[in-house]
């Protein structure tokens, strides 16, 4: 019998005392109890250094979701329990049915050595889709009581408290320590909570230490220690879904180092910044940011001579040679995004197992920078325009104190310059974003020499709809229609 819906037959007696208890009638009927429901699986990941977690997760045309495809017969997939066909829920906890595709595959390589996935056999999904069913609903997380996420803290030894920290085993439960801590010490300050529970220390999982082997552990930390924590009543929770609780789900407090996304604009003598391929005393080789010119728009993003690279426009450096890296700067046209790390904070990520991608610093200043205007004029149903601001800019003598351009592949026009306190820069417009609308008139298709004429037609008030170039991307990838798949499938991650 197939998985899909099941119809239970249930025979019912009905007594008429008319006719008496020798002649029942018989009546069968459907039962109105059993409802159709489809059964999501949770499904652990583990690999070694250099493995790979044996599958691909695809888009494909005529399929909904995220697909699981390629499952590695035997391998570390299979064993969990992945199977070929099913959509992907959640990753880590994080649900991500509706989340743009390359964006889930980041998250699943940012996950180390440990994943956690919630999966759908790919029937049962496509038959929720039809339906109408909240997906949401099937992970588990909605109608349960709430569950904070665990938090990834570092903490530094004070002088006179040290860490302010120890723990108790709980009784009879092997490898489940309490947290105790020093009122005001260094512990606390770096976010643990009374009544926390430990999970992980330095990037040891703890479920399998004794109190003294964790001692020992302590006592070998020096100045400082990072510890995954959560409050009990979460772990209950975790515990119960059966669910690890991972570093990749956790909200991080006082990390001593941090990536960064640096959004750079050309400028006439380019972004003024070398990029060299370097190998370090340990052996590994990294393409390691150099020669920041003085005054360039490399330097006004904030980059430092010797951070390493990480990313280019969202897209990780690891797997590509020295001349793609380039290739893809100079591809970006007048724009481009890097996130790079200090070689002291990728030494600090590589001793905990842990990527430096997982917590990065970057858009959040940016945006909290921004005095902005909520965006009242669209529809409700506008999801296109989600991560839009709108503008008002009143014009001055000296004008509306901003400049654009477009870019060099395809139509597009977004800001290149904000006049330091000017009308633009007071109101909130930062440099990089791309236009979407010019006084309520959509120019993403038009050329830049239409937007200009768009906007000195506009009088002396000047009204703006905008996107960061990092959510544009986004909307771009989605908006790309099917008649751009392949036969098979749109885009595939080997993991």
């Amino acid at each position: 019998m197939s998985s899909g819906e099941v119809i239970m037959l249930t025979e019912k007696f009905t007594f008429d005392p008319k006719v008496g208890i020798d002649n029942p009638a018989l009546v069968i009927t459907d039962c109105t109890d059993s409802v159709w429901t489809p059964r999501p699986r949770l499904c652990i990941l583990k690999r070694e250094e250099g493995d790979t977690y044996g599958f691909n997760l695809r888009l494909e045309r005529g399929s909904h979701g995220h697909v699981i495809r390629n499952v590695v017969p035997g391998g570390i997939a299979t064993r969990s329990g992945l199977r070929d066909g099913d959509r992907l829920l959640e990753v880590n906890n994080c649900y991500v049915d509706d989340v743009p595709h390359p964006e889930v595959a980041r998250k699943i390589k940012l996950s180390g050595q440990q994943l956690c996935l919630l999966v759908l056999d790919g029937e049962e999904y496509e038959q929720s889709v039809a339906r109408g069913q909240d997906l949401r609903l099937l992970s588990g997380t909605l109608d349960e009581e709430p569950c904070r996420p665990p938090r990834l803290c570092h903490i530094t030894k004070d002088p006179a408290s040290g860490l302010g920290i120890s723990f108790t085993a709980l009784e009879g439960e092997k490898g489940r320590f309490l947290v105790n801590m020093v009122n005001g010490g260094a512990a606390e300050k770096a976010g643990v909570c009374k009544g926390d529970h430990l999970v992980w220390m330095n990037g040891a999982m703890v479920s399998h230490l004794t109190h003294s082997a964790l001692s020992r552990m302590m006592k070998k930390c020096g100045n400082s220690i990072t510890i995954l924590v959560i409050d009990g009543e979460s772990e209950r929770i975790y515990m119960r879904r059966k669910m690890p609780i991972l570093p990749a789900m956790a909200v991080p407090h006082k990390l001593p180092f941090r990536a960064r996304k640096l959004h750079l604009i050309s400028g006439p003598e380019g972004y003024g910044f070398l990029l060299r391929l370097e190998r370090t005393p340990s052996g590994n080789t990294y393409h390691v940011l150099r020669e920041v010119d003085s005054g360039s728009p490399a330097e006004k993003a904030g980059m430092q001579d010797g951070e390493i690279l990480l990313e280019v426009n969202g897209e990780s450096v690891d797997s590509l040679r020295h001349e793609e890296i380039v290739e893809r700067v100079r591809l970006s046209g007048k724009q481009v995004f890097l996130t790079t790390i200090t070689q002291s904070g990728l030494g600090y990520y590589n001793q905990l197992g842990l990527s430096p991608l997982l917590f990065c610093d970057g858009e959040a200043a940016e945006k909290k920078n921004r005095k902005t205007e909520d965006v009242q004029l669209l529809p409700k149903d506008a999801n296109d325009f989600c991560n839009s601001k709108l503008y008002t800019i009143e014009k001055s003598p000296l004008g509306y104190g901003f400049h654009l351009d477009s870019f060099l592949q395809g139509p597009g026009t977004f800001i290149s310059e904000v006049v330091f306190g000017g009308p633009a820069q007071r109101a909130g417009l930062v440099a990089g974003d791309v236009v979407l609308e010019v006084n309520g008139k959509n120019v993403e298709e038009k050329c830049l020499d239409d937007v200009i004429t768009l906007v000195k037609s506009g009088g002396n008030s000047l009204c703006l709809l905008v996107m960061d170039q990092i959510s544009y991307d986004k909307k771009k990838e989605e908006e790309k229609p099917a008649s751009n798949f392949t036969d098979r499938e749109v885009r595939e991650y080997q993991l």
